[in-house]
């Protein structure tokens, strides 16, 4: 349809008194989806997830290394520990010989037994020292801990993958919703005008009697409910609007630049269903989950096994005490400890951990299935809006050329003022279901590219292989 001057001017008015559209800040699709991926508050959560991830598993690779305290211990006892020449002499099995008369003669003299009975320690005992102890080998369980860190690491990042799929999806509908809308307040817009002609036409025609008052009135009536409708056009672009500001953090609201496109072909079914299958992330959950349970099934397992490990002590305080200088300054050696009973339900745990490998591979089965079954719905859907979008050109033809005539013959008294307020709401019928169309076949579009984790290949459709999208 041609737009007259008088036209462009009445519909930038209307579109000048979208409050939030006065100062609109104008974005492209990539700007936005840039804007998301540094700004979302909830991409950000699921960094940090990753990130805390990342530590545990550096966490786990120092189980490897020796576990080196610092202690010190004070001790106060019942009395100081003595030792004399009776309570020595009278552990040995002397006693009938000449030695042993020697020795009981000593201690028969409490004056010499008092002077020889020596301090081994006070009362008051405080020592300090370092210890190390160094696992050796655990059945495998430091390993598997490691594996499982690793296993949640994969999983946190197939999650962030993911989350980033489904904000694009968001994006995608939030601006090309907004698009949508405009061009709809467009379509109405352009109808709002073209029935304020005909009404002026009825008018004038009445004047001259040329039309009864009912073809007037049902002029006047088409025009006012196509006022209403602009207006309803024009409330459904500000709350889209709305929503998209929301989701790019904006103050000013975000007026989208890149309008809709569809394209001539897409590429065949199977190329999107086997990348859908080799990269979705959620797959790759279900991988760094059965990990996790092979992780726990070894960590049961090894504790079956004997734990090797060396240890060392060096003392870095003693008491001064006589049993402190006999003491040794430093101790080293090999310790072995091996499981008979244990309590914390081992086999069962075991089974446990086999089960969930068992849970995680039908699932990954199950989801296989529902990847294939959505890819081939979603293109089929994009294919479908392709088709209604190019079947409808002739159709859009041909009510514009209906509403031309039309116009003319009712000036001539030849057709009816319902004539032409249908034509003019065939066409703005026809235009905003190819609009529809074309909205739906970007929303399948970047649906299929999300999921098939080629969202980095939406600037090759949109503006190398684009078709845009004209009213």
């Amino acid at each position: 349809m041609k737009i007259r001057p008088l036209m462009v001017k009445q519909l930038t008015v209307a579109l000048l008194v979208i409050v939030p559209t006065v100062h609109a800040a104008p974005v492209s699709f990539n700007d936005a989806w840039h804007t998301v991926v540094t700004t979302n508050d909830g991409l950000a959560a699921d960094r940090a997830s990753v990130e805390q991830a990342q530590y545990m598993q550096d966490a786990a690779k120092d189980m490897y290394l020796p576990k080196v305290t610092v202690g010190a211990n004070y001790t106060r006892l019942d009395h100081d520990i003595k030792l004399s020449p009776a309570d020595v002499f009278g552990s040995t099995s002397a006693s009938h010989t000449e030695i042993g008369q020697v020795i009981n003669n000593i201690v028969s003299n409490s004056q010499l037994n008092a002077a020889l009975t020596s301090n081994i320690s006070d009362r008051d005992v405080f020592t300090s020292s370092i210890r190390a102890i160094w696992p050796i080998f655990t059945g495998g369980r430091i390993n598997a801990a490691q594996d499982i860190a690793q296993g949640k690491t994969d999983q946190a990042k197939y999650m962030l993958a993911m989350q980033q799929q489904a904000k694009f999806e968001d994006l995608s509908r939030f601006y090309f919703g907004v698009v949508l809308a405009k061009n709809v307040l467009q379509t109405r817009t352009e109808v709002t005008n073209g029935l304020k002609r005909h009404y002026q036409d009825a008018v004038k025609l009445e004047q001259q009697g040329q039309i009864a008052r009912v073809e007037r009135l049902q002029a006047q009536a088409a025009y006012d409910k196509a006022k209403v409708e602009q207006q309803k056009s024009l409330r459904d672009l500000e709350i889209a609007q709305v929503a998209l500001t929301q989701l790019l953090k904006q103050t000013t609201p975000a007026m989208p630049s890149t309008g809709l496109f569809i394209n001539n072909s897409l590429p065949p079914m199977s190329v999107f269903v086997d990348k859908t299958l080799a990269t979705y992330p959620g797959l790759h959950i279900l991988d760094a989950k059965r990990k996790q349970a092979g992780g726990l099934i070894d960590v049961e397992q090894g504790k079956y096994y004997p734990e090797v490990y060396l240890y060392g002590d060096y003392n870095l305080h003693d008491s001064g005490s006589l049993a402190a200088k006999m003491a040794p300054d430093w101790a080293v050696g090999v310790g072995v400890s091996v499981p008979l009973i244990d309590n914390s339900g081992r086999s069962g745990k075991v089974s446990a951990a086999h089960s969930m490998v068992t849970q995680v591979n039908h699932l990954q089965a199950q989801a296989r299935q529902d990847l294939t079954v959505l890819v081939e719905k979603t293109y089929r859907e994009a294919k479908q809006a392709l088709e209604e979008y190019n079947g409808l050109a002739s159709s859009l033809a041909l009510a514009n050329e209906n509403s031309v005539l039309r116009e003319k013959a009712f000036g001539q008294g030849l057709s009816t003022s319902l004539d032409v307020v249908d034509a003019e709401l065939f066409v703005a019928s026809i235009k905003t279901q190819r609009l529809a169309a074309a909205y739906q076949y970007v929303a399948s579009l970047t649906r299929l590219l999300a999921i098939s984790s080629e969202v980095n290949t939406f600037k090759n459709y949109q503006q190398y292989q684009g078709i845009e999208v004209k009213l």
